[in-house]
């Protein structure tokens, strides 16, 4: 049996924690292998199967920006889609949101930023000039019952702005929600936030009149701050936090942003304090496993790497125990047999 952390639960945290995965869609487009549609496919399902309910598949960015991320359509055609399991997808503009609509997407996301300088290396145009790109994606994708999250980068810092002006970030999400987007994802794309540095911003938004129920967190674990940034932010009243299976990601556009949060990670910490996720820790541990063999490269989560090595034990000595008996009944049912697997083995 897979170790678990002891349960200690703390005061003030919400009973259940609804864990946004991105793995498929930001964790794959900063990696250097690119899977092909088929092992994305498996992903996604992987992942569903181990209990997540929100699942970002892919995105609509044109494929010269993100060409993992080319094959959008091919990987929509092939999921499976499992009933109450949601799988948005990320729309840069109305030629994204067309496709997405094309191929029957439910749920859609746009990516902003808090910042001049990222907003131009990553959009191509000023903080105003993205939002009146989003205004008309925002508004047509909401007209067809879609539901529609906004992202905003670089809350925290910026590689070349330094720090972010708590009121400059609230400022700028407050006209992506006025846009008409339900959720609003606060990224630290460069991991430098820390918990008081959280909790005074989600206190701003507070402030200016939006609550913690239409927020989420997007943590980067640069610094080692991720799961303490995540504490923070739920204690605070934060219940939907960005995490990606294995730490897998970063952002292609911002060079010093590393590995998101690890959902592993946050689903240990969260079992520890009592938190419920619905996630079944010993398959998505499974699931991180096989994509870091998929990768070629060791998957950076610190739970994986703990308990992946504990998995493989206890699968090694459970496929002995059922060998076992089969092998005894092999034999008997041919005496002088010489020793070895049994014969469905050997095939």
């Amino acid at each position: 049996m897979m170790r678990a952390p002891f349960r200690a639960p703390m005061e003030g945290l919400p009973a259940r924690v609804t864990i946004y995965e991105v793995g498929p869609r930001d964790g794959l487009q900063n990696e250097k292998t690119v899977l092909p549609a088929t092992v994305k496919a498996e992903f996604v399902a992987r992942l569903a199967r181990a209990g997540l309910t929100t699942i970002e598949a892919t995105s609509f960015v044109h494929p010269k920006w993100v060409p993992q991320l080319a094959d959008a359509e091919e990987l929509l055609g092939r999921m499976e889609r499992v009933p109450g399991v949601r799988y948005p997808v990320l729309v840069p503009n109305e030629r994204g949101l067309d496709r997405a609509l094309g191929l029957g997407v439910t749920d859609i996301a746009i990516f902003g930023s808090a910042t001049e300088t990222f907003a131009q290396r990553n959009l191509n145009r000023s903080v105003d000039g993205s939002l009146a790109m989003f205004a008309p994606v925002v508004e047509r994708a909401c007209a067809a019952g879609l539901a529609v999250r906004a992202y905003l980068s670089m809350c925290f810092g910026d590689p070349w702005e330094g720090p972010v002006p708590i009121a400059q970030v609230v400022r700028t999400g407050k006209r992506l929600l006025d846009l008409g987007c339900d959720q609003l994802s606060l990224g630290d794309t460069i991991g430098v936030g820390t918990p008081g540095h959280v909790t005074a911003l989600l206190r701003a938004f507070g402030e200016a009149g939006v609550g913690t129920e239409r927020l989420a967190v997007h943590f980067h674990d640069t610094y080692g701050q991720a799961l303490a940034n995540t504490l923070a932010a739920l204690r605070a009243g934060v219940s939907v936090v960005d995490a990606s299976a294995g730490g897998i990601g970063g952002c292609p556009y911002a060079k010093s942003a590393t590995g998101n949060l690890a959902t592993e990670d946050l689903v240990w910490m969260l079992s520890g304090l009592g938190v419920r996720t619905g996630v079944d820790l010993a398959a998505l541990v499974e699931t991180s496993v096989w994509l870091a063999a998929e990768l070629g490269r060791p998957s950076p989560s610190r739970v994986v790497q703990a308990l992946a090595a504990e998995l493989a034990t206890t699968r090694a000595a459970a496929g002995q125990e059922a060998a076992g008996p089969a092998a005894e009944r092999a034999s008997e049912a041919a005496p002088g047999r010489s020793s070895g697997p049994p014969a469905a083995e050997q095939e």
